[in-house]
Formats: C-alpha cells, sequence, structure tokens
C-alpha cells in the first residue's frame, strides 16, 4: 500500500499573497485547519498555513490578522510526501518532522494531503482484520475438533 491510497485528494490551497482573513474564513467555512499554499497558476507547494499558525503568530501576539498575508504567516519549505511512499515512512518522516498532515506530490505536483487521522484509520482497518482473522481461527478450529 502507498500515501496515494490513503491520501485525501484535492486539497485545500491559498496563495502567498492572499489575505489571512480571507485564508482564514476558507479554513472556517470549509472546517479545516490547513491549507496548502501554492504559486498561482502551478500546483507547486512553496508553503503550509494552520490556524495554528495564525493564532500564534498573530492573533496571540495582538497583532491584527488583516495585517497579514498567507506569505508572512505560512510555513516555508514544508515537509513533503511522494504519493509513492509508504504509510510507514510517511509516518517516520511526520514524527521526525513533528507535523500531523503533510502535501503528498507526485513528480513534484500537488496531489493530496496525509493526514495522522488518515493513517489511524487505515491502521484501525488493519488490526480489525487481525482480529477477525484470530476469531475465524478460533471458529474453524472448534469447527473441526469439536
Amino acid at each position: 500500500m502507498t500515501v496515494a491510497r490513503l491520501c485525501r485528494r484535492s486539497p485545500l490551497t491559498a496563495y502567498e499573497s492572499e489575505s489571512l482573513p480571507v485564508a482564514a474564513q476558507r479554513m472556517r467555512e470549509t472546517h479545516v485547519g490547513f491549507l496548502v499554499v501554492i504559486r498561482p497558476q502551478q500546483q507547486r507547494v512553496v508553503g503550509v498555513i494552520t490556524d495554528r499558525d495564525i493564532v500564534t503568530a498573530v492573533v496571540a501576539q495582538g497583532a491584527s490578522p488583516s495585517e497579514f498575508t498567507v506569505g508572512d504567516v505560512m510555513t516555508r519549505n514544508p515537509l513533503l510526501i511522494e504519493e509513492s511512499q509508504s504509510p510507514v515512512s510517511a509516518l517516520g518522516l511526520m514524527r521526525e518532522a513533528g507535523v500531523r498532515r503533510v502535501p503528498v506530490v507526485a513528480e513534484g505536483q500537488l496531489v493530496g494531503v496525509l493526514s495522522v487521522d488518515d493513517l489511524l484509520g487505515s491502521l484501525a482497518q488493519q488490526l480489525s482484520d487481525v482480529v477477525q482473522v484470530i476469531r475465524t481461527e478460533l471458529t474453524a478450529e472448534r469447527s473441526a475438533r469439536p
């Protein structure tokens, strides 16, 4: 299995020149806390911005969000995961970088976003499959050797 199978396609994006309130409003309307920052007319990732970035860099400092652009607050050169990577290697990279969400790229182009939630969902399914194997084995043994 690869990250391509787990990531969420069509990630929400923003531009560096976009005003911070516009980006924050998009987050609110779509109920997300993470936008991938791309250059206009491209799908190349230049940064990421989170709701936490907005709070810690602007609001908690007592500054006015309307005075900032996405580019002023975003994290530049974020970790990127290739869609061909395994979930295990992606999780290791995310752990090392200390991030819960990461843009997924194919040949440098943005194709999705992978989150810890996506990885947990996959792991939960795998654990459920293991439990089912054990139950099936017990049922088969009881049937074969009453």
